[in-house]
């Protein structure tokens, strides 16, 4: 049987005046090439459902032609309410700054992530998708992350961005908050931290790392 994966993504467009974000093309569109390529039956989901905003910056010239198609796959993304984690083996959250305001305080996120995490299943996210672990808890009332090997978007990395005043919170703080073990790598390496079944990544550069340690996990 097919295994089943649910990517989920931001709707988000709004950082500040004059500038728009969203999902970061790359880290949607590597993870779904790679697990289409298994053979994984791939769901999109988000928290309105409808279309998925890709992140302006994160297309140029330069962009592969592979990645731009994929965009095509964010069209149409399923409503995150009408999911259920019993019909999936992981779920995988790609970043772009999109995800640091509406995936934290998503409720029904929130509960797919405490049931996937329970159920055993892989829960993955990487660069800004780690911010949908923010606000989820288990069924004991801790943070999921707290004393799990997390790895995410570094403070560092985000100064360079120079949209950190821009963002509700800092996400390698946050986390470091809510008590992750947070594990950095220099700044722009592709980083994975595998803790059990949680799988992090650093930035744009480890989303295949991250997508790797998934498909091991998943077999």
């Amino acid at each position: 049987m097919a295994k089943k994966v649910l990517i989920v993504v931001t709707n988000h467009t709004e950082l500040h005046a004059g500038k728009t974000t969203g999902i970061w093309l790359s880290e949607f569109a590597e993870a779904y090439t790679a697990f289409t390529k298994k053979g994984y039956e791939v769901t999109v989901a988000s928290p309105l459902g409808g279309e998925g905003p890709v992140d302006p910056g994160s297309v140029d010239e330069n962009t592969p032609q592979d990645i731009l198609e994929a965009k095509k796959h964010l069209e149409n993304t399923v409503k995150l309410e009408d999911v259920s984690a019993q019909d999936f083996h992981a779920i995988f959250l790609p970043g772009g700054h999109g995800t640091m305001f509406d995936l934290p305080k998503d409720r029904k996120l929130q509960e797919l992530l405490r049931d996937f995490y329970e159920g055993e299943k892989v829960v993955a996210a990487v660069c800004h998708g780690p911010a949908g672990l923010v606000g989820a808890t288990l069924s004991n009332g801790q943070p999921l992350v707290a004393g799990k090997r997390v790895n995410a978007f570094t403070d560092s990395e985000e100064a360079a961005t120079g949209l950190g005043p821009h963002l509700p919170f800092l996400l390698e703080s946050k986390l470091r908050e809510l008590g992750a073990i947070y594990v950095a790598a220099p700044d722009w390496s592709a980083h994975v931290e595998v803790d059990g079944k949680l799988v992090t990544g650093q930035n744009p550069q480890s989303t295949m790392a991250v997508t790797k340690a998934v498909i091991e996990l998943l077999g």
